[in-house]
């Protein structure tokens, strides 16, 4: 929810080693320092969030093997969509994607199965932590399942082939279940797929993680092993994603073999092929309900190499929010380089008309403080222009100023005021935990700062943790916080209020499978 320019590429490679873009992005995209009021739920889940050690990343990735969807995903435009990706030890693979008129995953319009090959290269110097590749396409076909779909599709083929595909569905024909249909032929040099928006430069950036899940006490398992794929992003104008080289992952695909559990869908995404798409089980739509406390789920990525957890507590009495955007330059969000915190008021939603199950808000970002979090950034702050970023030269590492009243802070661009025009959605998991989906950024930095400009797509999800005010709510230090779990793993309780301890304890065993 507030505008960030991404200006800080040099010192940022300084204390990464990589050279980095000059390219803009918005911190509505970092997690806080400072003293905070934290919950021990979400004292918790950041630590569990924080703790790099539970976290692998293969290098080179290992990408033999079935990979799918968790759920139903939304892609800019918007689309819905799953996905159900097979990689074979030849380099070969078999991409399923499926596509669906509702963002519950439940009204198939068609389905495209994609073979090609994919090739390995070297580490990403844009992109800390992912693994560039060459992909070629050797085939891609379709399935529609209705009439309507078919329609549908054909005259956007139609229009935007310069005549060239009228020939892959001839006017007039009628909806054959089951007919797969030839978009794209390497062998036949022929390509139909343009006027689908459809492009695989998701595969040129490619990251596997590993981790374990707790398991639940009772089943004496310890914990089970998760692996996760991050494919490139795609770009949130239509218009760009044909030509787009990601910097940045969309929501990762899970190993079928070794996916989190529950998951109600990744069974029916698995076993589902182009002629069966998946049609995912019901899930009740919860209300816009967005008082409380909400954390990352997970270090997240953004384009132009930006690595943060966020933190947003929203205040329903009188329509208020805050939010805590920590940033990192590595991909475990372990080395922090600076924090923002920014505050302001929002508007009652709307449903929005554009993206289903979407409700439309106004943000209005009145008051940030930034800390600094290692020297590199200090300096870059202590020489900005007078005025220009809070009290001049007085940056220090870990000490927090407010630039509220030099209108943001111009080394970092943050400009204050500022509204933005945002989309959020909230939904429950297989563990009955609500779930907040805020609008996905723009992939070229700008702000959504016109209702033209509103998202269409979404964030990672943030996890609530907890509601704006409770009794074993804390002021806590983030030196504090970050010896939470190790005091808890070394049995050091003592130096934890019971209250708090017995919380924690409490959602720990809850969290497990």
């Amino acid at each position: 929810m507030l505008r960030f320019w991404w200006l800080v590429g040099l010192f940022v490679a300084y204390t990464s080693g990589q050279k980095l873009w000059d390219v803009p992005i918005s911190p509505g995209d970092q997690l806080g320092s400072g003293k905070l009021r934290w919950e021990p739920q979400c004292q918790y889940q950041l630590r569990h969030l924080q703790d790099g050690a539970r976290i692998s990343a293969l290098l080179p990735p290992r990408l033999e093997g079935h990979w799918i969807s968790t759920g139903c995903e939304v892609r800019p435009g918007p689309e819905f969509l799953t996905r159900s990706y097979m990689f074979y030890a030849n380099r070969l693979f078999k991409a399923y994607q499926f596509y669906y008129r509702d963002p519950s995953c439940q009204d198939p319009t068609y389905s495209l199965v994609i073979k090609g090959k994919i090739r390995l290269r070297q580490a990403s110097w844009i992109t800390r932590g992912a693994t560039e590749a060459d992909y070629h396409l050797h085939k891609v076909g379709i399935v529609f399942h209705s009439q309507r779909a078919m329609r549908e599709t054909v005259v956007r083929i139609n229009q935007t082939s310069g005549g060239h595909c009228r020939e892959f569905l001839p006017a007039g024909r009628t909806w054959a279940p089951g007919a797969l249909y030839e978009l794209l032929s390497a062998k036949a040099e022929q390509d139909c797929t343009p006027g689908l928006g459809f492009a695989m430069h998701e595969l040129s950036l490619v990251r596997v993680e590993k981790f374990h899940q707790p398991m639940l006490l009772q089943q004496n398992q310890g914990s089970r092993e998760v692996e996760e794929l991050y494919l490139g992003d795609i770009h949130t104008e239509w218009s760009e994603r044909l030509h787009y080289r990601p910097t940045g992952y969309q929501r990762p695909l899970q190993n079928a073999m070794h996916h989190i559990h529950p998951c109600p869908a990744c069974g029916i995404i698995y076993r589902a092929d182009e002629h069966h798409p998946p049609i995912l089980p019901v899930r009740p739509e919860l209300p816009m309900r967005l008082s409380g406390r909400w954390v990352s789920s997970r270090c997240e990525v953004r384009p132009a190499v930006l690595f943060l957890t966020r933190y947003f507590t929203f205040h329903g009495n009188n329509r208020s929010w805050e939010g805590y955007y920590h940033h990192y330059s590595d991909p475990l969000c372990e080395q922090p380089t600076f924090t923002v915190y920014a505050s302001g008021h929002y508007t009652q939603g709307a449903p929005s008309l554009i993206v289903r199950g979407g409700t439309e808000l106004v943000f209005k970002v009145t008051h940030a403080r930034v800390t600094a979090m290692d020297q590199a950034t200090v300096a870059m702050l202590n020489s900005s222009d007078f005025g220009s970023c809070g009290e001049a030269a007085s940056w220090r590492v870990g000490q927090e100023l407010d630039v509220t009243h030099t209108n943001g802070c111009a080394a970092l661009g943050i400009r204050l005021p500022h509204t933005e025009y945002e989309l959020f959605r909230i939904e429950g998991d297989a563990k009955d935990r609500s779930l907040l989906f805020i609008g996905e950024r723009p992939t070229d930095g700008s702000s959504p700062s016109t209702p033209s400009k509103r998202p269409t797509s979404y964030q990672s999800a943030l996890i609530q943790c907890g509601m704006p005010s409770g009794a074993s709510a804390r002021h806590l230090q983030p030196s504090y916080l970050g010896r939470l779990g190790d005091d808890i793993n070394s049995g050091a309780l003592k130096t934890l209020p019971r209250v708090s301890v017995l919380a924690c304890l409490i959602v720990q065993l809850l969290r497990w499978d």
